[in-house]
């Protein structure tokens, strides 16, 4: 009783001895072995590692793709228009060595501190070499490769990679965009005018021009009525002469019933005069033949 008595604390100071000889290395992860703060050992393959407990301390890092959101910034671009402007990068830890060296036990808190200092120093830096119109635009993928490769150059110091940079939001300040609202709207009711004065400009040249080309149409289709008209009534005339050569007393009998046609017509149905003259001549003829002056019929 009492040798397992004696046991049982042994073996589990035994178990926390081997338990702290021993430690893991996930495949997320590296590891980095200091002894007395010293870097002993690194490890970056993911297994079951010894190290010398109570005197080596083993620290982890995370071995995938980070990200961090830098703090809001103003940028003042070429033509003076200032922009706010959010980013976020994206980064790995490459060099746990050089990593711990530089941040100490700060780890990847103190580490995103100056990582964000270095960004926003090169998203100013570059922003500001080029104007506005070339930050708003949606083709500003080489200003975000500038800004990644600017500040890849001097996150090396800290041990990590910075693999991509993004621009989140590239706005005009609070105070300004009313002022640059109002500003484009009348540029663009500008544009509107100019547009409106050169289309009625065209419409009146395409006006001017299809009244000219109507007048143009009418009277040369009157002239050529005219002259349709003109030689119909000579040829009307011919037929009038031909016809009253070959019978005059027929030519002056179907010439007085036009006549009596139109003067007796349907607005004229009633007529009062003395049935004397030569317009009722074939009214007095039993035949049907013009009357003389003596009032035999010809």
């Amino acid at each position: 009783m009492r040798r397992s008595a004696f046991l049982i604390p042994v073996l589990v100071v035994l178990g926390a001895l081997v338990l702290s000889s021993l430690y893991i290395v996930d495949e997320r992860q590296k590891a980095l072995v200091l002894q007395f703060g010293q870097v002993k050992a690194v490890k970056e393959e993911p297994g079951l590692y010894p190290k010398v407990p109570l005197i080596q301390q083993v620290v982890y890092y995370d071995d995938r793709i980070l990200s961090i959101d830098t703090e809001t910034l103003e940028v003042t671009p070429l033509d003076d228009r200032r922009l706010v402007v959010d980013a976020f990068a994206r980064y790995r830890i490459v060099d746990v060595i050089r990593f711990r060296q530089a941040v100490g036990e700060g780890g990847v808190r103190l580490a995103e501190q100056r990582l964000d200092r270095i960004l926003r120093a090169k998203t100013r830096e570059v922003l500001g070499s080029v104007s506005s119109n070339d930050i708003l635009s949606a083709d500003r993928a080489a200003l975000m490769a500038r800004i990644r490769d600017q500040a890849r150059t001097e996150a090396q110091e800290l041990g990590v990679e910075v693999i991509d940079v993004r621009l989140k939001r590239t706005d005009l300040p609070e105070q300004n965009l009313e002022a640059t609202y109002a500003r484009m709207r009348a540029e663009r009711e500008r544009e509107a005018a100019d547009e409106i004065a050169r289309g009625k400009e065209a419409a009146q040249r395409i006006r001017a021009q299809a009244d000219r080309t109507k007048v143009e149409l009418v009277s040369d289709a009157k002239r050529q009525a005219e002259i349709i008209r003109g030689e119909a009534d000579a040829k009307r005339n011919a037929i009038f002469a031909k016809a009253y050569g070959a019978d005059p007393a027929f030519f002056d009998f179907y010439r007085s019933l036009n006549a009596y046609e139109r003067a007796i017509g349907a607005e004229n149905s009633t007529l009062v005069v003395k049935p004397e003259g030569d317009f009722f001549s074939f009214f007095k003829s039993d035949t049907g033949a013009a009357a003389t002056k003596d009032g035999a019929a010809e």
